[in-house]
């Protein structure tokens, strides 16, 4: 059984009440996301409209939480990178941080620095709103906002456009599974 399975016996087996709670469960799972739930909910017969801000929710809320640890966590380590390139072996201070200009780059596999550089191209070419929006059809939002976030671009404005990513494309989904529940039955 996998996990869109999972979650469409899930939701058939608890009480009314507690059937968008799953489907926001399962809107915070990559590959999911909020698209993949709200259809599990109106699958499993939730109200499109319900399912569909359920689903909106749990995503938003994953992608939000990524959003800012990964902020919080590139913040540590450019801190971290900008004070040893202040001080000398001997312990002294050689520059001020607004002078070193410090890149952090991480020894990566041949791999993940072609994928890196693929999100660059896009990222230069489409910019935030684009790789927000087109994202989706490469690679969950949880991964695309990550990747933001670690590349230093601002966390409000990577929110901003993942929420409209997410309302958009789940919007649409659910749009497209109730009518196909509705001219199916």
């Amino acid at each position: 059984m996998n996990l869109i399975e999972t979650f469409q016996n899930l939701v058939a087996q608890v009480p009314e009440l507690v059937q968008p709670l799953i489907v926001a469960l399962a809107g915070a799972v990559p590959f999911i996301e909020g698209e993949g739930a709200a259809t599990i909910g109106i699958l499993g017969g939730i109200p499109p409209v319900i399912a569909a801000i359920a689903a909106i929710i749990g995503n938003f809320v994953c992608v939000a939480l990524l959003v800012l640890l990964s902020a919080k966590a590139r913040e540590a380590v450019v801190n971290r990178q900008r004070a040893k390139a202040l001080v000398d072996a001997d312990g002294r201070v050689v520059a001020d941080a607004a002078a070193t200009g410090i890149q952090v780059e991480a020894g990566d596999s041949e791999r993940k620095a072609a994928r890196k550089q693929k999100f660059q191209r896009a990222l230069e070419r489409y910019g935030v709103p684009g790789v927000s929006l087109l994202g989706p059809l490469l690679l969950p939002t949880h991964f695309t906002a990550t990747m933001l976030a670690a590349i230093g671009i601002g966390r409000a404005r990577i929110l901003v456009w993942q929420a409209v990513a997410i309302v958009g494309w789940t919007t649409a989904l659910s749009l497209l599974a109730t009518g196909i529940v509705h001219f199916a039955v």
